[in-house]
């Protein structure tokens, strides 16, 4: 059912500072900052040959980013992403199978415009799991 690795998301204290990691320590290409105000994240992609790492920084008081850093102060790996080639019949048969679908379980729209799921880190050995529309 999933396809390639989309992006390991790490929760960063400071934007700025973890992109410099990333482009002046590792010269990495990275990305100008995007605010996502429907997901409460700021984000930043690095890219990379066979994947991308996504820097999250909490926009607004009420991100899930800010709960996540208030609990690890110096950030660290908030959820992986994989890919799935219809998100849909993904989830149908995820939840057949007694998997958790965080929020509503509707789809919406993350940070590459395709259709997002987030899954229970629960059912998934202790990772938060986003399923995206490849």
């Amino acid at each position: 059912m999933i396809g390639r690795l989309n992006h390991v998301a790490i929760a960063v204290p400071d934007l700025a500072a973890a992109s410099a990691i990333y482009r002046d320590t590792l010269g990495a290409k990275v990305s100008a900052p995007v605010p996502m105000p429907a997901h409460g994240v700021t984000t930043v992609f690095i890219e990379l040959p066979n994947t991308k790492i996504e820097l999250l920084h909490p926009l607004g008081d009420n991100s899930p980013i800010a709960a996540f850093l208030a609990r690890n102060a110096s950030g660290g790996i908030h959820h992986v992403c994989y890919e799935v080639d219809d998100i849909l019949a993904a989830r149908d048969k995820l939840k057949a199978q007694g998997m958790r679908v965080l929020g509503d379980g509707e789809p919406k729209i993350g940070a590459h415009d395709k259709p997002v799921l987030f899954l229970h880190p629960k059912d998934f050995c202790g990772t938060l799991v986003e399923i995206e529309q490849a």
